[in-house]
């Protein structure tokens, strides 16, 4: 069992900034890929931002320039820093984990979501 708890969800001013956390915590031998997906309301879930553990990154275009993603292997943990953000920026964040688990078995992980809300 793999737990994905996230935290800095918030609503911010455009133009604001904030940053998103995700821990990964119980059976993990190693995780492979780690991001962040978002469903704004009424749509779809959508790739923003994931990092492999040999840190290379890919972005939504709708995002590029202004999101950062970013990981610690030794906390298991990824970070999202979001810069210049946008009503448009508005959803549901997901934090998800490509682990494998101790019984090396390749899991797709997903925590329960953060709400990012750009408003003025």
């Amino acid at each position: 069992q793999v737990q994905l708890v996230e935290s800095g969800g918030d609503l911010v001013q455009p133009g604001g900034s904030l940053r998103l956390s995700c821990a990964a915590s119980g059976s993990i031998f190693s995780i492979n890929a780690m991001g962040w997906y978002r469903q704004p309301p009424g749509k779809q879930r959508e790739l923003v931002a994931i990092i492999t553990n040999g840190g290379g990154t890919n972005y939504a275009d709708s995002v590029k320039g202004r999101f950062t993603i970013s990981r610690d292997n030794a906390k298991n943990t990824v970070y999202l820093q979001m810069n210049s953000l946008k009503p448009e920026d508005t959803a549901v964040y997901y934090c998800y984990a490509r682990v494998i688990n101790t019984a090396r078995a390749y899991v797709d992980d997903w925590g329960r979501g953060t709400q990012v809300t750009v408003s003025s």
